[in-house]
């Protein structure tokens, strides 16, 4: 071990298990050390940006050694752009992983009694996978290190390379600097050929793209939605309207691309990239795309949040619809509803579904995509949950049988636990993007109910992310049974 500008060097240190979040862990002399950007079975030299007494985090300097688990990644930007951080693992020690990190998270955090933990289900597509895909359009090229040093090395004019027009996405840990993408593995095509196309367009016909640090230019984003149907959506975002520019651009797009049903665009003069208080505008199509899961459509609109892996997303709602042992006679509630999804597709074997919701747009979407499949079983409110779900309420609505929540990754507030807690619904499926705060949750909704079945799902190949659905029963329930 030597010391190095006031910071730890670990010397051909064996990577020994995967831990959680993407990082792997080693011991030393005793102390726990957690490693990102490394695979267990690599050794390595580790500079430690963290050091407690029991525990420490670092980064690899150089690996030594090559674990064995590792694959060649099949993305040319691997490393750089940011995303799909595990393509150097085989897809089934993805998953092995993935289960290990639900079940370890469980255990510390929740301390409960748990049931035995059903095998992940893995995805049968690990590319191309996603609905939805947002590029960048920047006027600053993001240039890795090694490439700089190659460029300098070569005589060549870095600042000029830096300062080229390109598309793709944000570099990691930089907001005002873009990987230029040449082709992505995680949408089909069009795709690849939209956003090169567009890029290469604009660069020729001089349109300014957005400089991220000095607030200039025109050209932003691109987003992109391919739905199973075969509609395809493609909503541009500009910083201001040029007609002239706009035209330009909308007749190649539509001359080039006759299979983008709908084209938007939406004029974003703000600091950040968020459009959700914005106003997309139709150039032509309906302004939305349908998307299929199981037997139900439902409508997609430029903001409309949805499952961004479709056929996973299948399977996540299949394992909630079974969680939720329905027989057509219960009352459910579908907390955090989004865009009705879940709730629509468990409809068929309930008697009523009560959708509660904090964001109205995603309200009226859900009220869209119930009319859409013909329902007259489900009914939405938008709200806060602690607000809405009174005695009024239920003497109106009914109690719940069901209870279904899919917060975000913060999970549930606690004024919300308590009331899940006071409500008691014989069952609570519970589905989570982040099964750490999930554990929290169980944790604390374990003064009244049990853990009764868990199940990991993959919806991200090639990412750390994890959803994780479990079924809880209120305990005085379970004894009865």
């Amino acid at each position: 071990m030597r010391k190095q500008k006031q910071q730890l060097i670990l010397e051909d240190i064996l990577i020994e298990n995967y831990a959680a979040e993407g990082k792997s862990v080693a011991r030393v002399d005793g102390k726990v050390v957690f490693v990102e950007n490394v695979v267990p079975g690599d050794i390595a030299d580790v500079r430690l940006y963290k050091s407690k007494k029991d525990w420490a985090e670092g980064f690899p300097l150089q690996i030594k050694k090559l674990s064995e688990n590792r694959v060649t990644p099949f993305c040319e930007h691997f490393g750089v752009c940011g995303g799909c951080q595990w393509q150097m693992l085989p897809y089934e020690k993805q998953l092995e992983y993935k289960q290990q990190q639900v079940g370890d998270i469980l255990k510390r955090i929740a301390k409960l009694p748990l049931p035995e933990m059903q095998n992940i289900i893995g995805a049968a597509e690990t590319t191309l996978y996603r609905n939805k895909l947002e590029y960048t359009f920047s006027a600053k090229k993001f240039i890795p290190e090694s490439e700089f040093r190659q460029l300098r090395k070569e005589g060549k004019d870095t600042e000029a390379i830096a300062n080229t027009n390109v598309a793709g996405f944000y570099a990691k840990g930089v907001f005002d600097k873009v990987v230029d993408i040449h082709k992505c593995w995680l949408q089909a095509e069009p795709t690849n050929a939209l956003r090169n196309s567009i890029a290469g367009f604009a660069r020729e016909h001089n349109f300014p793209f957005y400089d991220f640090k000095q607030h200039a230019g025109w050209l932003r984003n691109m987003m992109v939605r391919i739905a199973t149907t075969g509609e395809i959506m493609l909503n541009i975002t500009l910083a201001y309207k040029h007609e002239a520019s706009m035209q330009l651009l909308f007749h190649f797009i539509q001359e080039q691309f006759p299979q983008v049903t709908t084209l938007l665009y939406t004029i974003n003069g703000k600091r950040n990239d968020s459009i959700y208080d914005l106003a997309p505008q139709v150039v032509y199509g309906k302004g939305y795309i349908v998307e299929k899961l199981g037997n139900y459509q439902f409508k997609i609109s430029p903001k409309s949040f949805f499952q961004t892996n479709t056929r996973q997303g299948e399977k996540l709602y299949a394992i909630a619809r079974n969680f939720a042992e329905l027989t057509g006679k219960e009352i459910v509630y579908d907390l955090y509803c989004g865009t009705g999804s879940i709730g629509i597709f468990v409809s068929a074997l309930a008697k009523k579904i009560i959708g509660v919701e904090a964001i109205g747009e995603a309200v009226d979407d859900a009220k869209e995509n119930a009319a859409l499949n013909n329902l007259s079983n489900t009914s939405f409110y938008t709200g806060d949950v602690i607000d809405i779900c009174t005695d009024d309420f239920f003497e109106k609505e009914g109690k719940p049988d069901v209870i279904i929540v899919d917060p975000p990754r913060a999970g549930l507030p606690v004024k919300l636990s308590e009331k899940l807690l006071q409500i008691e619904a014989p069952l609570i499926v519970y589905v989570s993007c982040n099964p750490a705060t999930q554990a929290r949750d169980l944790q604390w909704l374990g003064q009244k109910y049990s853990v009764a079945q868990v199940q990991p799902v993959d919806m991200f190949p090639h990412t750390h992310h994890i959803e994780n659905v479990v079924q809880l029963k209120l305990k005085n329930q379970i004894q009865t049974d």
